[in-house]
């Protein structure tokens, strides 16, 4: 990966290099932050998280599966009671919403790590540690002949440090 890094001390100088980023189409571009930012995140206009797929699929099954194990179990080893139906579904709604709530929330938690990339095992290109301690930085992923370009859009916007790197 080829690509221009620039360090920024203010919030609004990196915000307003970002959408300039994105008006000359330079390249991809990614964002280190000591903590969230709102304005970073309206400037970048990330799509959804996919997390919340992993949610919605990991809920269903796990309610569809609370009720198939109650309803198996109950058919397996029938409990007659006074000619009520054996696998009634109102009882299994209880158990139905607790595996729910079970496999949605594994789901999510395996979601998130694989939406996040965890474990990574090397270092991404274009982290400085300085990024976590109060500095932004804007990472912009371009072909050589688009980074003389990005340079320059970072350098007007305020960087404190621009460079390239591989």
């Amino acid at each position: 990966m080829r690509g221009v890094l620039g360090a920024f001390r203010e919030l609004d100088a990196a915000v307003s290099a970002i959408e300039a980023l994105k008006q000359k189409n330079v390249g991809l571009i990614r964002v280190y932050t000591p903590t969230p930012r709102h304005e970073l995140e309206e400037a970048l206009a990330a799509p959804p998280s996919p997390v919340r797929r992993y949610t919605l699929i990991g809920g269903l099954l796990g309610v569809t599966f609370g009720y198939w194990i109650a309803i198996w179990t109950s058919d397996y080893w029938p409990l007659v009671v006074g000619g009520k139906p054996i696998a009634s579904w109102v009882p299994y709604t209880i158990f139905g919403f607790e595996v729910m709530v079970l496999i949605g929330g594994l789901s999510t938690v395996a979601g998130l790590l694989i939406s996040a990339r965890v474990p990574r095992l090397t270092m991404q290109v274009g982290y400085d540690p300085r990024f976590s301690h109060g500095d932004y930085g804007i990472w912009v992923e371009c072909p050589p002949e688009q980074a003389r370009t990005a340079e320059d859009v970072l350098r007007q916007h305020g960087a404190v440090e621009v460079r390239r790197e591989r």
